[in-house]
């Protein structure tokens, strides 16, 4: 008696346990999409090589390091340092310090990261290229403030407006 009591019971617990995957989970929402289109453009050229090189030339026109490159692949990791103080956030961690006699901390440092990544479309003629940018913040105390990724439409219009540019100068030998 006492073990099929167990049985039971563990079964009852067990089955508990069993949530499953909520059907929405694995759909992108439509914010998803917008910013995947923005992140993304197509090219009309099958060599992952020279847009990966161009790719890199820009990057690097805009500040960036390469920290990683993989051409076999198709990816590129960047990134560059800069200062993130706010001349605003300053006064008012100061004049909060001063009112509450606690050290306030403020914005100073950041790195923006930028991850590229190629891949050969169906096609076979054309290849598509997504980049996405991301800031790390560090405040006055070395701790980090903010991580959050980069989203403005201009930044990424930038991008592949030089990228169009230095892919033509490229496939020009100009």
């Amino acid at each position: 008696m006492k073990r099929i009591l167990l049985a039971a019971l563990s079964a009852l617990l067990l089955s508990a346990c069993e949530q499953g995957i909520p059907k929405e989970a694995l759909q992108l929402s439509q914010e998803n999409l917008q910013m995947r289109q923005l992140q993304t453009r197509r090219f009309d050229s099958a060599d992952e090589g020279k847009l990966l090189q161009s790719s890199a030339g820009v990057l690097q026109d805009l500040g960036f390091t390469i920290d990683q490159s993989d051409t076999t692949v198709g990816v590129i990791a960047a990134s560059k340092n800069r200062d993130a103080t706010e001349t605003g956030q300053v006064v008012g961690a100061v004049l909060l310090s001063m009112l509450s006699g606690v050290p306030q901390a403020f914005d100073k440092d950041q790195k923006i990261k930028a991850s590229l990544v190629t891949r050969p479309i169906g096609d076979g003629k054309s290849t598509a290229v997504r980049v996405t940018f991301q800031r790390y913040v560090w405040n006055s105390r070395g701790q980090v403030s903010k991580v959050e990724g980069l989203n403005d439409p201009q930044l990424y219009k930038e991008f592949f407006d030089k990228l169009s540019q230095s892919v033509f100068l490229t496939a020009n030998e100009i």
